[in-house]
């Protein structure tokens, strides 16, 4: 297996790790003096978890929007400033090198009164959360993730940890999820000065149920979904915020109803009379909570015990949390009736390797278990899917969401749209 050899600059941060943080440091307070210390400008709230950062943002921005304010927006999915709205090209959902700032200076500029921006892990071991005066620092959830680069699940939760303690330190409002396993950690190491959300809260228990209303059409089937239990922590993240910044209840439920839903996030493809799903499900908790929902919204249709839930599947590789691969399988063997084993983003890992590890997970789950084929191009891994469908099936793809690349070996991309091929497989379907 060749490996993709290290830029010069990766290799003095290798050797001399301090100058990897100094290096970074700099970068954040030259950006933040360039640009003029922007974020004390505007109001800025920061979102941190393992998983719901994206969709959480956008809860957060529809309600505001409802409210009548002008928004930006910065996630893995988009950069927002007003009504301009772009994808995230940077291939980082935190870019570095002063961009935050840039970004924080526009949004001032073009009259913004709030900033959203998405908060990583990688993000904060590397000071991009410096020189920001945040406002609002939110905590999602955890679940063990990028256990490689940063060493340990400790170090994963510290960099989590450090984000909310910065924010506290600059005079800021904190949230944390009290329904996460890590909610009396997270309250004890914060002294106690967080607030809290849950999505047993008052509000939601009044108004989700008026909320989801039957609908029979596929669009009004996504609707119902994103009003589901699947996204109450969510949304119970949007409604705390909101009420904290004094918007009553009528914007939020608004806000709330006229959510679209995310690219790449449990978002509904159908075509011929067929549905599929695709998702970015990248750990076990999100991977198990996108199969439960999709085996949900098979049950909310009355599709009987004949239906079957098709899963295409890969992992990432390149070293990436190798530990999630036989626990993917294990999840998939347990929710899913057929498992298309593919490519997500092999890197420069043997892509067959990646999958016998997958697999490993499926085999160590007692009989009976699904059937499962072997596809190395996902292309072709969502065209045998559909190819399977009967009348009440659904395919669900997950682990490319809506991003634009298939990473190989030696560096090479191929251009990648996880939406547009299941698209084409649903209207070539026979």
């Amino acid at each position: 297996m060749t490996k993709k050899p290290m830029s010069r600059l990766k290799k003095i941060f290798y050797n001399f790790p301090g100058l990897f943080s100094t290096y970074h440091f700099l970068w954040a307070w030259a950006g933040a003096r360039l640009h003029g210390h922007p974020s004390g400008k505007i109001f800025v709230i920061g979102v941190t978890g393992t998983k719901g950062k994206t969709t959480t943002l956008e809860l957060v921005n529809a309600v505001l929007e409802a409210a009548g304010k002008k928004t930006a927006l910065l996630s893995s999915l988009r950069e927002k400033i007003g009504d301009e709205s772009r994808k995230n090209t940077a291939g980082n959902s935190m870019p570095g090198r002063g961009y935050i700032q840039k970004f924080l200076d526009r949004a001032v500029r073009a009259g913004c009164s709030y900033a959203l921006v998405e908060v990583t892990s990688q993000g904060v071991v590397a000071h991009r959360h410096r020189f920001v005066d945040w406002n609002m620092g939110v905590f999602t959830n955890i679940h063990p993730e990028h256990i490689e680069s940063h060493g340990s699940f400790e170090n994963y939760r510290k960099a989590k940890l450090d984000f909310l303690k910065y924010v506290l330190k600059k005079g800021g409002m904190v949230f944390i999820n009290r329904d996460d396993p890590s909610y009396a950690f997270m309250k004890l190491a914060l002294e106690g000065r967080a607030m809290e959300f849950t999505k047993e809260d008052d509000w939601l228990k009044n108004y989700l149920p008026k909320l989801q209303t039957p609908v029979r059409s596929a669009a009004g089937s996504a609707r119902k979904f994103w009003l589901s239990g699947f996204n109450e922590e969510n949304i119970a993240v949007a409604a705390a915020i909101a009420h904290e910044l004094g918007i009553n209840d009528r914007i939020v439920e608004q806000g709330i109803m006229g959510f679209q839903g995310v690219p790449g996030r449990m978002e509904f493809v159908s075509a011929g009379g067929y549905t599929a799903i695709v998702d970015y499900a990248h750990t076990p908790e999100s991977l198990e909570a996108a199969y439960g929902a999709a085996r949900s919204v098979m049950e909310d249709r009355g599709q009987g015990a004949s239906s079957k839930l098709i899963c295409v599947l890969g992992a990432a590789g390149g070293g990436r949390d190798k530990w999630k691969r036989p626990e993917f399988g294990k999840i998939a063997a347990h929710y899913c009736d057929r498992i298309i084993l593919t490519d997500e983003d092999p890197y420069d890992e043997d892509p067959e390797k990646i999958l016998d590890e997958v697999e490993e997970g499926i085999k160590s789950v007692p009989y009976p278990r699904p059937e499962v084929l072997r596809i190395l191009d996902r292309r072709k891994a969502i065209e045998r899917a559909v190819w399977f469908m009967n009348e009440g099936d659904l395919v669900i793809g997950t682990g490319k969401g809506s991003e634009d690349w298939i990473h190989v070996a030696k560096g090479r991309k191929i251009p990648w749209s996880e939406r547009r091929a299941f698209e084409d497989a649903l209207l070539g379907k026979k």
